[in-house]
């Protein structure tokens, strides 16, 4: 199983796996199969596939502070909101990936060049809407002003108190409050650099690792699934529901209707590349999810088995279940 400890390690790293992106254990069939069974209507198409602009919207957020506190805003041009302010901001284009989005919206609305270091959050709505929220640094560019104005913005600023602007929509309060507490973290614990990782998916895939101790030996065992090749659980996303319906819909068809009490504490990696435009605008979030019980005491798994992994990698995985250890997943709706 060095196979897998390499692929969580590395998840942990925020690096791309290299297993056969056809792996799925829960496909959007099953998923409308499982309820009709039940006599319930299904709600997408089994054969969906994400477009971007089109079936899936991806959008993405650059929230820069500099050495004083203070956040790079932009004042809106756009007729529905001008003259209001809010953070650089946009839809992710056709044959674009999430890094190359954000450096564009950036550098469209406010003048500046930004290098991204870490994903601070990552937003979904039902209805295949996400949204990624980037830190970063600036590199380079020059500030716009009025002069500047154009289609994209009139103007961009370094502001200490959003209470002087008035706001598009106050919903950015709560992303740069956390950039904030990032940047000035200290000696708080925190997760690292974490940044999307480039690998083409043709579908919206969730995939799990998920930790459970032993009660005998207090190791750490992680979740497989030996559905095909030995592989960590994957399951399709339903773009007409919420994530956290999708992940419980999925332990349940693991574990059954008796799902033990489990907690998910936040993303570990991030996969999308949006390249050739149209054919790979899908991606895969890993979720990492723990057991509050010890291994013992949950029941056996139909076609999926507990790996105990080394107690390094195990030390590793619990460092990751704290506040702040895994990239918040904020599901809105």
């Amino acid at each position: 199983m060095d196979r897998i400890e390499e692929n969580i390690r590395r998840l942990l790293d925020g690096r791309a796996l290299e297993d056969s992106q056809d792996l799925c254990d829960f496909t959007l069939e099953e998923q409308n199969e499982a309820a009709v069974a039940k006599g319930v209507a299904p709600t997408a198409s089994s054969d969906y596939r994400p477009i971007v602009k089109s079936t899936v919207t991806y959008i993405v957020v650059g929230v820069l502070i500099n050495d004083v506190g203070e956040v790079l805003m932009m004042q809106e041009a756009k007729s529905s909101c001008a003259g209001k302010w809010y953070l650089p901001a946009g839809h992710l284009e056709p044959g674009e990936d999430i890094l190359e989005g954000v450096r564009r919206e950036v550098l469209e609305e406010t003048g500046l060049v930004m290098e991204p270091t870490t994903l601070l959050m990552v937003e979904c709505a039902s209805g295949a809407w996400f949204r990624f929220v980037i830190t970063g640094a600036v590199t380079g560019g020059s500030l716009k002003t009025p002069k500047d104005a154009d289609s994209e913005s009139l103007q961009a600023k370094w502001i200490k108190d959003l209470g002087e602007l008035n706001l598009r929509c106050s919903d950015i309060h709560t992303i740069i409050e956390r950039a904030r507490n990032y940047h000035v973290r200290k000696d708080e614990p925190w997760h690292g650099c974490i940044l999307p990782a480039v690998r083409p998916h043709h579908k919206l895939l969730l995939q799990l690792v998920v930790c459970i101790r032993k009660r005998s030996n207090n190791r750490v065992h992680i979740l497989l699934s030996e559905k095909t090749e030995v592989h960590l659980p994957v399951c399709e996303i339903n773009p007409t529901r919420n994530l956290h319906s999708t992940l419980k819909k999925f332990m349940t068809e693991i574990f059954g209707a008796d799902l033990p009490p489990h907690k998910p504490h936040g993303i570990l990696s991030v996969e999308h590349c949006g390249k050739p435009e149209a054919t790979n605008d899908g991606l895969c979030l890993t979720l990492l999810v723990s057991f509050r019980i010890p291994l013992e005491e949950v029941g056996i798994i139909d076609k999926y088995t507990w790996l105990e992994v080394s107690k390094q990698l195990g030390d590793e995985l619990l460092e990751r279940l704290p506040r702040n250890m895994a990239l918040p997943l904020h599901v809105i709706r």
